[in-house]
């Protein structure tokens, strides 16, 4: 099997995969500051949903939040894509351009305000929350899988390829409560403290985008292929065929 030439690393595509990774871990450390802070005055408002922060007096923060945590995931999918991890069109990028946009929609259409009338924003909200955390799993699971016995990436794909799979357990007690719901018990929400099972998936899902952050700072900072072979690959050898 033969690959094309590679070209050496770019110093821009480096300063991409530093800085979506910069902003990914400084999206933990504002939401994790805001938790602090209302931890100290009362436990009770860990029960809430992270979105809640949206709607009270330090609004901003949670919106720059989620905002860089968009922003910075899309940029590290993009490197992955330009150094040949994955393609554009391939499930895992467009699982996590979706986790981008389903971020980016919880920006612009705050949670609902249960003391106003419904409202369609809040509907579509709640459509983009579960379209992220929906997303985030399918993404770095078929990002990861074909890399996983390759000899330069199966390292980074096999900590991505296991956060992953923790995303998904940390999401079934969430399709649980959705279930139980439908089957005419209580309300899914009311099933899990909803705001404590929301902080396990969220701290769950940004790990996994952490380990892809790590594996484009390390592919950024190695040779590029300037073109994958076409064909059949064996995923034994070099995974070059990405899903």
């Amino acid at each position: 099997m033969t690959t094309a030439p590679v070209t050496r690393p770019s110093p821009a595509v480096r300063l991409v995969a530093l800085g979506g990774t910069t902003a990914v871990l400084t999206t933990i450390a504002m939401i994790g500051a805001l938790d602090l802070k209302g931890a100290l005055v009362s436990t009770a408002g860990l029960r809430r949903t992270i979105s809640q922060y949206g709607l009270g007096p330090g609004s901003w923060i949670f919106e720059v939040a989620v905002s860089l945590l968009a922003a910075g995931s899309f940029a590290i999918l993009a490197v992955l894509v330009r150094q040949g991890i994955t393609r554009w069109r391939s499930t895992g990028a467009v699982a996590l351009s979706l986790w981008s946009l389903g971020l980016a929609l919880v920006v612009v259409f705050p949670k609902q305000d249960w003391s106003m009338p419904s409202s369609a924003g809040g509907g579509i909200h709640r459509a983009a929350s579960l379209l992220a955390f929906v997303s985030l799993p399918i993404a770095v699971l078929s990002l990861a899988r074909p890399w996983l016995r390759h000899r330069r990436w199966g390292g980074h794909a096999r900590w991505t390829f296991g956060f992953g799979l923790l995303s998904v357990a940390a999401f079934t007690p969430l399709l649980y409560a959705l279930l139980v719901h439908a089957s005419g018990g209580a309300a899914w929400w009311r099933v899990f403290p909803i705001g404590y099972v929301e902080r396990v998936l969220v701290i769950s899902e940004v790990i996994a985008v952490l380990a892809a952050g790590l594996w484009a700072i390390v592919a950024a900072n190695s040779p590029k292929l300037v073109e994958w072979q076409r064909g059949e690959t064996s995923r034994r050898t070099s995974a070059t065929s990405t899903t």
